[in-house]
């Protein structure tokens, strides 16, 4: 397999990404049919909104329990069985017969549908490991940020001719699909000899470990608080453009596209960048870029000034995410490789915990004030740079006086 990973590194990565997107097509794609949903059930939007909830929750706890299965029986069963289960509760989200039923099959969905977020990540620290790692996994998030910009659209193209169930028999069929890739195109990448104890106590140590390692939690907490951000930014996007600079829904799509193609562009920068300078050299370019973006999306918001003195701050903000996202990630699992699954999962669950709590905060002030969003936006940047500094860095020297003492002694 070695000698083949350069040739087939792109096949394989889209692979990979096809089971990473389920967590975008999941949540993304039944959005634009929640006034449908709702007159079907005959209930309220907030009701509908909290199945949005339960799906993001199941996703999230989903990749704890997932990433510590597949460090004790290997990736590929757990990830054949979850995606026959993530098949089944998305036909059965179709045919729910009332909206409780619905929010708990949601739930049901999400945490099965976590597998493949977790899971593929696993195998690529399984695979790869240092420089390849980063190329490979910048790669990997290239080919993944395509995921948010399709799920939409794909979504509004399916209830344009069928009702809003079709997107769930969309879905189902979607793990139909991902269950046979599974059973034909992914090998088992976790040998017996390198899984871990299937004890409860051993697998809550192994947690217990990454949350106690200051380097790993500080790249952990680098990338969950940048996508905080993003989080912000999907969920007030729209009021703010549509409301305060009164762009039509069309332009709003297509600034929305943009900042994808940025994150993409991001992405690509590493790719460039992986082998010739450092990765730490790499996130910090990124954590800067992040932070210069997020202080003028700070000064605009107070400012009111111009939109396109919002977007260009926001597009290089979002390209210095593509930019952080792979080389946290490839930093946080480098040590990682025996628990490579729990340490994916944590990588994964912080990013949704975190845009769990800045999202409702976008609408503190309502609709018509982006204030809210311009002090989460500088704040998030702010942060993942304390955290790089005050757990990485000072992590870094701690461990060189340590290494000094301890030959001096």
């Amino acid at each position: 397999m070695a000698l083949r990973r350069n040739k087939y590194s792109i096949a394989f990565a889209i692979l990979l990404a096809v089971f990473s997107a389920i967590g975008p097509f999941t949540i993304d794609m039944y959005l634009a049919s929640f006034p449908k949903i709702m007159g079907h059930f005959g209930t309220k939007a907030s009701t509908v909104q909290a199945s949005l909830t339960s799906c993001i929750l199941g996703i999230a706890f989903g990749q704890i329990i997932m990433g510590a299965l597949s460090d004790v029986h290997g990736r590929r069963k757990p990830l054949l069985i979850s995606m026959l289960v993530y098949s089944l509760s998305s036909f059965a989200c179709a045919f729910a017969p009332n909206i409780t039923l619905f929010i708990i099959l949601r739930f049901i969905q999400g945490f099965a549908g976590s597998a493949g977020i977790v899971i593929s990540r696993a195998i690529v620290r399984d695979l790869y490991s240092g420089l390849e790692l980063t190329k490979f996994f910048s790669l990997l998030t290239i080919i993944f940020n395509l995921a948010p910009l399709i799920a939409p659209l794909a979504g509004s193209a399916i209830i344009s001719f069928t009702p809003w169930v079709g997107i769930f028999i969309f879905l189902g069929f979607f793990g139909i699909l991902l269950s046979t890739l599974t059973a034909l195109k992914i090998k088992e990448s976790l040998p017996e000899d390198r899984r871990v104890s299937s004890d409860f106590k051993g697998l809550l140590k192994n947690f217990k470990d990454l949350l106690k390692s200051r380097r790993f939690m500080g790249y952990a907490l680098v990338q969950g608080i940048l996508f905080a951000g993003v989080f912000a930014y999907i969920s007030g996007a729209s009021f703010i453009y549509q409301k305060i600079y009164d762009v039509t829904p069309q332009v709003f799509s297509m600034l929305f596209a943009l900042n994808g193609i940025s994150l993409i562009l991001g992405a690509q920068i590493v790719k460039l960048l992986a082998g010739r300078i450092k990765e730490d050299s790499i996130l910090l370019i990124g954590l800067a870029l992040a932070f210069i973006s997020g202080t003028i999306v700070l000064i605009n918001v107070f400012w009111h000034g111009p939109l396109m003195m919002l977007v260009i701050p926001l597009f290089f903000l979002n390209a210095a995410i593509g930019i952080t996202g792979p080389t946290s990630f490839t930093l946080a699992m480098e040590s990682q490789g025996h628990i490579a699954g729990s340490a994916a999962a944590l990588l994964g669950v912080m990013p949704t915990l975190f845009g769990a709590v800045s999202a409702p905060l976008v609408g503190l002030a309502g609709e018509y004030s982006a204030v809210p969003f311009g002090v989460i936006i500088f704040t998030t940047s702010l942060l993942s740079i304390i955290a790089y500094v005050f757990l990485v860095k000072r992590g870094k020297t701690m461990t060189s006086f340590k290494k000094l003492e301890k030959h001096s002694n």
